[in-house]
């Protein structure tokens, strides 16, 4: 599994991706986790408020941060 957090380091961005590692520690799974700071990067997707939860390629939560049983919920699906 991909697992991207995209935003610009802002404490929201920062939390979002604390959250999603503790999901996926939480759930034992196998999870590459990156954060994406770079703007261009960051539109690519057709974000426009950060920060941004993307799984595999696909845009799942923006603009806010989903709290870890909220993103478990996710990753399980």
């Amino acid at each position: 599994m991909n697992i991207k957090v995209l935003g610009m380091g802002c404490c929201n961005c920062v939390k979002l991706y604390e959250n999603t590692q503790d999901a996926v520690k939480d759930l034992g799974i196998e999870a590459n986790i990156e954060k994406v700071e770079d703007m261009a990067k960051i539109m690519e997707y057709g974000v426009m408020r950060t920060p941004a939860l993307v799984i595999n390629e696909k845009v799942i939560v923006q603009g806010r941060i989903p709290k870890k049983d909220e993103i478990k919920k996710i990753l399980q699906k």
